[in-house]
């Protein structure tokens, strides 16, 4: 065995003349261990935050959105859906007319943005999943049904165990204004009640999505459309099939995909995740100082063992080896702890579910383990005690010298 580890290892686990180094000792282990336990749990919770807030954006977005550089809509026959469906990665698409409107059940009326998408739609999304009442069935029989967000269902009072009446869509005519009677100025078409979706706030309390033709018609277009909205296939880099298509459409057309079109989302669950791991960071830094406290005082005490030791023909760098080793030792036992009890608590809470999550929209708070963090963890925690394991040691060098 390696001389200077099995010195320190014995330092590490014998009793000291002075209880408070032993003390000292422990409490070393234990906040290096508390602290990598923090960020195990901590960095594994936003994880699984991110993955509900991303999957909670594929049930209803798109994974890339095809809009006109210019003006709010455009004719979807000057798309040439021929090269459009060869376009690697491409899956499925559908086309989109979206408009905000006034809508009315019975004596209610709310604002709501009606989201008309063809039946591509609903395979390409998982709103069958977020529905909470009916279905996500389109068109029965030749009638067109509408699909709402909870939020616009609880403001007007819609619920489908009530068998509902139906919905009164409101619409601005284009360019056609009468100061003496308003209800010429807009359209207004019926739609029967089909299902509410539950997913979160900013999507509940907007939309409504109804069958293309049927916003078409109350819209007054033809073949006018707001957007195209495509699924890639899995594996397939977004990026490079959003810089495909646009290649493919020219300089009209602006392609966008999900993470872009959700940016602000997307960079504000990372920056708090990153700005929570720095802090975290700077507590195990400052825990970490116990290491340093417990090798000075190790060192202090160790003096006649560090003479014995020289008067046998161990060298400076030896002596040296085995009060850094002790330190890395310190670390390591904290860290490896550490980590062990976070991966095990998060595991508990990923398949067994420990800790609900009262009024959300999943029954347990969301965890996910990254490997790769898992080594980013270590790494940090092994880099802070070789730092504090290495600044002792120079001063025990520079004493020996002096």
């Amino acid at each position: 065995m390696n001389f200077p580890f099995y010195i320190a290892k014995r330092y590490l686990i014998s009793k000291k003349s002075q209880n408070a180094i032993n003390i000292i000792s422990w409490v070393s282990v234990i906040s290096v261990g508390i602290g990598t336990f923090a960020l195990v749990v901590v960095l594994s919770a936003f994880n699984g935050l991110e993955s509900l807030v991303e999957s909670l954006f594929e049930s209803f977005d798109s994974d890339i959105r095809i809009e006109a550089k210019e003006g709010k809509v455009f004719d979807s026959k000057t798309i040439d859906y021929e090269k459009l469906t060869k376009v690697e990665g491409l899956e499925n698409y559908s086309l989109v007319l979206e408009e905000v409107c006034g809508v009315r059940y019975q004596k209610q009326q709310t604002v709501a943005t009606i989201k008309g998408v063809e039946p591509a739609f609903m395979e390409m999304s998982q709103l069958d999943s977020m529905m909470i009442e009916g279905n996500t069935e389109l068109v029965r029989n030749g009638i067109p049904f509408a699909i709402s967000g909870y939020g616009i269902a609880s403001s007007l009072g819609l619920y489908m165990s009530k068998a509902p009446d139906n919905l009164t869509i409101y619409a601005p005519k284009r360019g056609r204004v009468s100061t003496i009677n308003p209800m010429q100025s807009v359209y207004q078409k019926l739609i029967a009640a089909g299902g509410t979706f539950y997913i979160s706030p900013e999507y509940d309390n907007k939309y409504i999505v109804v069958p293309l033709s049927f916003a078409q018609d109350l819209l007054d277009y033809k073949s006018e459309v707001t957007s195209i909205e495509v699924k890639a296939e899995a594996g397939y880099d977004l990026e490079k099939v959003g810089a495909e298509i646009e290649t493919l459409l020219g300089n009209g057309f602006e392609v966008t995909n999900r993470y872009q079109f959700n940016e602000i989302i997307y960079k504000t669950n990372k920056t708090e995740k990153w700005i929570t791991f720095l802090i975290l960071v700077f507590i195990l830094i400052i825990a970490a100082f116990n290491i340093l406290s417990s090798l000075s005082m190790l060192i202090i005490e160790k003096k006649k063992d560090i003479f014995t030791l020289k008067s046998l023909g161990a060298k400076n760098s030896t002596i040296r080896q085995i009060f850094f080793i002790e330190g890395l030792l310190i670390n390591l036992s904290g860290a490896i702890a550490g980590l062990s009890l976070g991966v095990i608590l998060v595991l508990l809470q990923e398949h067994i579910g420990l800790i609900r999550l009262e009024g959300g929209i999943v029954e347990y708070y969301p965890v996910e383990l990254k490997v790769t963090e898992l080594f980013y963890i270590l790494l940090t925690v092994l880099i802070i005690g070789f730092l504090t394991a290495w600044y002792p040691v120079r001063s025990l060098t520079r004493v020996e010298k002096g």
